[in-house]
């Protein structure tokens, strides 16, 4: 089963008050941690969706192999860039995972983890469980991917899972490891290991 990496980096980060995904923990930025671990989890080719200061974010991917995407739709959203990194899947992969690149939580292992589970459940979706909370990555089998195409806003992702929900396979991580950089605050927190707010 080839599977894709979907790194969707393209936001304003209008809450941070500076692009987000430039900020660094252990000296590394979001964005290159975030497609790192989509590349050393095993995700071929890795599809990194820029948008918002694409040139600034792009540069840095250098070094890891990464396929950027430029959304020119980026302004309109989540599912934009979704329905952007889906379209530029190759042909030959048979499913992709979605990751955010602002969650630097999530490590290879896990994206590891989450296909070897699709790769055993044979699930049109495997998704992922951070105690009672449900966020990425997920991975999505190629015949989900036209209803994760199209639209603005966000949450398309999540509309799918409901819809699609007696076809998840999920995956259970600690609630430790649910990290998602909006504020000032997230950022230590995640650099602390993670954890509620």
């Amino acid at each position: 089963m080839k599977v894709a990496g979907i790194v969707l980096a393209a936001g304003r980060s209008t809450r941070m008050r500076e692009n987000k995904l430039l900020l660094r923990i252990d000296g590394e930025t979001l964005v290159r941690r975030a497609a790192r671990a989509a590349r050393d989890g095993g995700l071929d080719p890795v599809l990194v969706v820029l948008g918002h200061e694409a040139g600034r974010v792009g540069a840095e991917l250098g070094g890891l192999g990464c396929v950027a995407v430029v959304n020119p739709r980026h302004a309109l959203g989540l599912n934009a860039s979704l329905d952007a990194g889906v379209a530029a899947v190759p042909a030959d992969a048979d499913a992709a995972v979605v990751l955010l690149a602002d969650m630097p939580l999530v490590t290879a292992a896990m994206i590891r983890t989450l296909v070897a589970r699709g790769r055993e459940a044979g699930a049109a979706i495997v998704a992922s469980r951070y105690g009672a909370d449900v966020a990425p990555p997920a991975l999505y089998a190629r015949a989900v991917f036209e209803e994760l195409r199209g639209g603005e806003g966000e949450g398309r992702g999540r509309e799918v899972l409901r819809r699609r929900a007696g076809e998840v396979a999920w995956v259970d991580w600690p609630a430790t490891a649910l990290a998602d950089v909006d504020v000032p605050a997230d950022l230590e927190r995640a650099r602390r290991g993670g954890g509620p707010a």
